[in-house]
């Protein structure tokens, strides 16, 4: 079964965290977002700036994370089947929960919909509880609302995460 949008279907917004924290992180966020912008059924909208973050829950060298804004006429699942793609372009591995990576790429927001599957939650589900998500999320689009809130009061609530603008 295909889960492909019809073509004349309109795009759906969506938005993509991105993260690394092993390599040289910025020009592993900086790759990524070039092969995502020149993917087919993918118009690249807009890029936070990144921002450095210490891991939560997790070990390692600090974050390089940012958010980007696509329209994309994919339908959930096929997008994060090429977010995998390019993870795997650039030597993702998972060899635990939280491990440190080369790259990381997470659908946190498709259009208003809700989603859970075993292999995709969307909105996702942490999101809501790291500020180096919200923050760039938030540089994007300030009047977004969560579930949880809106996102001037979720990044309030991880005040404690400190989170450096590097662009």
């Amino acid at each position: 079964m295909t889960h492909t949008k019809h073509p004349s279907a309109p795009p759906v917004r969506a938005y993509v965290g991105l993260g690394a924290n092993l390599g040289d992180a910025e020009a592993s966020l900086h790759q990524a977002i070039e092969q995502l912008a020149c993917l087919p059924h993918i118009e690249f909208v807009r890029v936070s700036p990144l921002y450095s973050s210490a891991p939560v829950d997790a070990s390692g060298p600090d974050y390089i994370n940012a958010v980007a804004e696509i329209l994309t006429s994919l339908d959930a699942h096929e997008l994060l089947s090429v977010l995998q793609r390019i993870e795997h372009l650039h030597g993702r591995q998972r060899p635990y929960r939280n491990a440190p990576r080369t790259l990381d790429l997470d659908l946190l927001l498709y259009g208003d919909q809700d989603i859970d599957t075993p292999d995709l939650r969307v909105p996702h589900p942490r999101m809501h509880e790291r500020a180096f998500v919200l923050r760039p999320l938030a540089d994007l689009d300030s009047t977004l609302m969560l579930a949880q809130g809106g996102l001037h009061d979720l990044i309030e609530a991880c005040a404690d995460q400190a989170l450096h603008r590097i662009n």
